[in-house]
Formats: structure tokens, C-alpha cells, sequence
């Protein structure tokens, strides 16, 4: 992610990315990460997921249903598993 991140970013592109912590978050934790990513995809005009080698997780996967719902177009970076 911050690869892509800094890719567009010097393309000129405003990034709003999700929140990383680098270590384990606690169920609370999570849930305000989960809401919080949720608004960001409210912000933002499209959404571009990162899932290197087609992976999707859970989390991932809720916020592409979202963002679908709300009429946001989503790319992704590899081919999605199916």
C-alpha cells in the first residue's frame, strides 16, 4: 500500500488511504479502524484496492461492498481470486 501510495501521490493524485498500526489492535481498536475507513471511502472519488496477488480479506471485501453501494467505481491492482 505505500508503495501505490507514493506512486500517485507524485502523480498528483490525493491519496486517502487506510490506517495501518504495524502491530495487533484489539477488537475496539478494529471497530473504529473498520468505521473510520468507511468515511475515508465517503471522502474519495474512487476507491483503488491494493491485494497483491488477488488476495481480498474480510475486512477488505465489507469495504468494497460499501463503496460499491455508494456509487464509487473500485479498481483493483491485481486480478481478484475467485
Amino acid at each position: 500500500m505505500r508503495a501505490v501510495n507514493r506512486e500517485l501521490t507524485f502523480a498528483g493524485i490525493i491519496v486517502v488511504a487506510p490506517g495501518e498500526s504495524g502491530e495487533p489492535v484489539s477488537d475496539e481498536q478494529k471497530n473504529v479502524l473498520d468505521a473510520l475507513h468507511l468515511r475515508k471511502i465517503d471522502l474519495a472519488d474512487r476507491v483503488l484496492v491494493v491485494n497483491p496477488g488477488g488476495y481480498i480479506g474480510e475486512s477488505t471485501s465489507r469495504e468494497i461492498a460499501y463503496a460499491r453501494a455508494t456509487g464509487k467505481p473500485v479498481t483493483f491492482t491485481a486480478p481478484v481470486d475467485a
